[in-house]
């Protein structure tokens, strides 16, 4: 039970650490300061939408090929316990 309370509170914390972090890059700035992003507050009007597809697309393609090569090691790691447990049952 212990196990669950600390996993169910540090995505708790995880994810009001996001919210809040969201809030402060949203917000105005306050009134009389130089805005903190220069030019990134205005790259969104040279904003290159097949640039960005082709980035995002490469990006998701090499997650997806983590995820697989991450997914077989596991299910090396998972057979190879199951081998160990079985055999030393059947000692």
């Amino acid at each position: 039970m212990k196990g669950y309370r600390s996993k169910f509170i540090f995505t708790f914390i995880v994810y009001f650490l996001g919210f809040a972090s969201a809030i402060y890059v949203l917000a105005p700035p306050p009134e009389g300061s130089e805005n903190q992003f220069g030019a990134a507050a205005d790259s969104h009007l040279n904003f290159d939408s097949q640039e960005f597809v082709k980035s995002f697309n490469s990006g998701m393609h090499k997650c997806m090929d983590f995820g697989k090569e991450t997914t077989l090691r596991t299910v090396k790691y998972i057979r190879e316990k199951v081998r160990e447990h079985q055999l030393e049952a059947e000692s």
